[in-house]
């Protein structure tokens, strides 16, 4: 069997608020709740399952996503003037980096967020 990716557990300051967030804004289906996660599915079927919790690190969440999708999100970010980079550093603001097309941004709970329409190293 070939190894893959399940799910992975996010820490948020408000479960429900983060996942309907990224849901919302990556055009995935709304979250759904499984025990005290509130779950948000990705195409290939990865779960990210947003917890509650009062302290944590902020982490760095990375999406693969079409160029035609890429436009749609990033219209969607723009729309809520959010900000967004094209580093992770956050040094180059309002800027989409010129891997492919990509840029980071951070979800309600401050996880740096990045949607890349090409994987690194390709």
């Amino acid at each position: 069997m070939a190894v893959e990716l399940n799910h992975t557990i996010i820490p948020s300051r408000d479960k429900k608020a983060s996942a309907e967030f990224l849901a919302d804004l990556l055009s995935l289906a709304p979250p759904k709740t499984f025990g005290h996660f509130v779950c948000v599915e990705t195409a290939n079927g990865v779960s990210l399952d947003f917890d509650n919790r009062t302290s944590f690190e902020p982490g760095h969440y990375a999406f693969l996503i079409s160029e035609e999708e890429f436009d749609s999100v990033f219209a969607r970010v723009q729309e809520r003037g959010l900000r967004y980079w094209a580093d992770p550093g956050h040094s180059q603001e309002s800027v989409v980096n010129g891997h492919g097309r990509g840029f980071y941004f951070e979800d309600p709970s401050g996880h740096n967020m990045e949607v890349l329409t090409r994987p690194y190293g390709t």
